[in-house]
């Protein structure tokens, strides 16, 4: 029980960090006074375009994953205890202590678990990703389908333990993305354009 208390606080300290506020602070944008104001990866790709968005989403993946690495690597945890490591950073992401509880969606640390789980799950999730928001230009529908297909590929190979920690990933990603959904269903959600996200000038 102390040593799964403290994998949560460690994930949850580690997920807090808020670098999709912290990298374009550095640019002297609040990130929580524009575009839709979610101090997310997403929002920081739509208004500073895609190689800060990606650099930022990149860095959310790796509070969960390096702690789950060291957890497995130096103290020789199983991969199926280090998991609550990415629960927990997940959770610090949405609700950061650095910024009132308040913070993304989380999706970026669902990527980095999954990617301590096994390191192939990263392209897996890209390869399903990427076609979803391309063709369709939504980000909620293609991170919410992924995080499903990604669980029941997880229940197959990683097992029924991983399977259901993947399961709480994907209810906690449809909850930080009720809103989202709400906006599908009546046709409001905004696009995303990820080939035009990477032309943005803001990159340069």
């Amino acid at each position: 029980m102390m040593q799964a208390i403290f994998l949560a606080i460690i994930g949850y300290l580690s997920g807090s960090i808020p670098f999709s506020y912290i990298i374009p602070k550095l640019k002297g944008i609040d990130i929580r006074k524009v575009g839709s104001g979610n101090v997310g990866g997403t929002n920081v790709l739509r208004n500073l375009g895609g190689v800060i968005g990606f650099t930022t989403m990149v860095l959310d993946g790796l509070k969960a994953f390096i702690p789950m690495l060291i957890a497995m690597k130096y103290f020789g945890l199983p991969k199926d205890e280090t998991i609550i490591i990415g629960f927990f950073a997940a959770i610090g992401h949405s609700y950061s202590i650095f910024l009132g509880f308040k913070g993304g969606k989380a999706v970026a640390c669902t990527v980095g678990t999954l990617t301590g789980i096994k390191g192939y799950f990263l392209p897996l999730f890209l390869a399903i990703w990427t076609p979803i928001v391309l063709i369709t230009k939504y980000v909620s529908l293609g991170s919410i389908m992924s995080v499903a297909v990604m669980d029941v590929i997880v229940f197959f190979i990683a097992g029924k333990e991983a399977g259901l920690w993947i399961l709480a990933f994907f209810l906690f990603t449809v909850f930080r993305h009720r809103e989202n959904i709400a906006r599908l269903i009546k046709g409001e959600e905004r696009k995303t354009d990820l080939i035009a996200a990477f032309k943005n000038k803001r990159d340069r």
